[in-house]
């Protein structure tokens, strides 16, 4: 079998040394290695998705190799219909974020758009091997090394706090990350004591574990998801992170990034710790709802336009962990279809937020005002993003949304009725923005604003699209997150209720 996985992760990091090595003087060559790089593993992906069965086996495309024998360490990849979904998305992003870097004010440090081209190929490597993973070893590495190019994309290419911003994103996910290390090495001789020396994730879901053990375990792997994952209150880095990134990173970081702490909480806290799982449920859920609430209420008050969608960010989170630990059918696939329908949402708004402080020359809502008349076709994109920002029947984040809710209400109604006020803040901060920048009197500032540019509108393009087609007819990606889900909801031990129609 061709090893898609491999040469979707391999295609990016060569291509970053490439990009990497060349003279400086040819920057512009560089930039479309790096942009075609992106684009094979995009159409590597699409073929390798032709090909997947939902109604085949659990992992497919699977590659296992002895990688560090002595340790039980494999070369494992493979994927579930939760981890194709996320390469997808991330396969999707790193080209749109390319284009979007293009001429983007700040990118070039010191001559260093070849070093940025570069990181962020790096980091869909990363990525894509984190959602591949099948080794738990494998992932955590590679949880960990997707820190190292962001790192670099906000403290070398960010704002005038950018290196403040970069410490402080590195220090939460490396806390984070060392209590997920901690917990893997007790998860490692958890197994060997029981004649398991191995890092297998299908293996490690086969341990019989102590309770008290599982909990810290769980604890472990939990607070570094959910600082990934920017979950309440472990999201404080998120807001300066995003606020200091060029909008580019800012697209990986909210819409790539953010999804893997998610992931790993579908996949690794449920299935590894599924009686932890539920003993932390109802604190979880508590949290998630806050986060919700806590997300939209600050949106609200920002004047910053990337300080409100990181806001954002954090409310779409908080629901998507909610649905995660609703355990549900339903309010499982609407979480890992919310992951992408969000990443789409955010990305498109990131990238046309991008553009209009680019030409404005600032970031403030109030220093727009009228843009509509003068740039239709950005203002008419930028109505779609912000649309889907409120979940608009019709596009695929009001999908994701009703299956969240749907599925928590059935057995947690209280936390679901709660968090659909979070919806109703969504439409105030939405339309609050696109009023304030796209409609009203025209600001002498306005008057000299440009329209998407060719290469503006082919980068946005794919976002908006996806968003329509999704919302229309979200039934393929549906169909092929229902088997992982409906296998992690088996390893749960729960009782589906949506299975039964109550």
């Amino acid at each position: 079998m061709f090893p898609y996985l491999t040469v979707i992760g391999v295609v990016p990091l060569v291509a970053a040394i490439v990009v990497a090595a060349a003279p400086r003087e040819r920057t512009g060559t560089a930039k479309w290695v790096a942009l075609l790089a992106s684009l094979v593993s995009f159409v590597l992906t699409l073929v390798m998705a032709a090909q997947f069965r939902a109604d085949g086996p659990r992992f497919q495309f699977v590659e296992n190799h002895a990688w560090i024998p002595q340790f039980g360490v494999r070369y494992a990849l493979g994927v579930d219909g939760i981890s194709l979904v996320l390469i997808g998305l991330t396969v999707v992003l790193v080209p749109v974020a390319i284009a979007g870097a293009w001429r983007e004010r700040g990118a070039r440090v010191d001559g260093g758009d070849k070093g940025y081209f570069a990181l962020v190929l790096t980091l869909e490597t990363a990525l894509v091997g984190a959602f591949a993973a099948l080794d738990l070893f494998m992932f955590y590495v590679l949880f960990e090394v997707m820190l190292i190019p962001m790192y670099f994309l906000i403290g070398r290419y960010g704002g005038i706090r950018r290196q403040y911003a970069a410490v402080k994103f590195l220090l939460y996910s490396l806390a984070g990350g060392l209590l997920m290390l901690a917990a893997v090495i007790a998860l490692a001789v958890s197994a060997s004591e029981q004649g398991r020396q191995t890092f297998m994730f299908e293996a490690l879901t086969k341990l019989h574990l102590g309770a008290g053990a599982e909990r810290w375990m769980f604890l472990g792997f939990f607070v570094a998801f959910a600082v990934k994952a920017s979950l309440f209150p472990f999201h404080t880095w998120l807001p300066d992170a995003v606020s200091e990134s060029r909008p580019s990173s800012a697209i990986l970081l909210v819409g790539a990034m953010d999804p893997a702490g998610a992931y790993g909480m579908i996949r690794y806290c449920l299935q590894l710790f599924p009686n932890a799982a539920h003993f932390f449920t109802p604190v979880v859920l508590v949290l998630a709802v806050i986060g919700v609430l806590y997300g939209a209420l600050a949106a609200i008050g920002q004047k910053d336009v990337q300080r409100l969608l990181a806001y954002t960010s954090v409310s779409h989170f908080g629901l998507i962990v909610l649905g995660i630990f609703a355990m549900t059918s339903q309010a499982q696939v609407g979480a890992t279809f919310y992951m992408v329908s969000a990443g789409l949402s955010m990305g498109a708004l990131f990238l046309l937020a991008g553009v209009m402080t680019a030409r404005r020359g600032s970031r403030l809502i109030d220093d727009f005002g009228g843009v509509y008349r003068v740039a239709p076709v950005l203002g008419g994109t930028f109505l779609v993003a912000c649309l889907s920002g409120l979940a608009l029947p019709g596009l695929a984040t009001f999908t994701s949304e009703f299956l969240v809710l749907l599925g928590t209400f059935s057995r947690y109604p209280v936390a679901a009725g709660i968090a659909t006020t979070g919806i109703i803040l969504a439409a105030v901060y939405m339309l609050w923005m696109y009023q304030r920048t796209m409609t009203g009197p025209r600001t002498p500032a306005a008057e000299r604003m440009r329209d998407l540019g060719r290469r503006e509108r082919w980068a946005v393009a794919p976002l908006i699209l996806l968003l329509i087609v999704l919302g229309v007819f979200p039934k393929p990606v549906l169909d092929a997150i229902a088997p992982a889900v409906k296998q992690t909801m088996t390893q749960l031990h729960v009782q589906d209720v949506n299975a039964e129609g109550k």
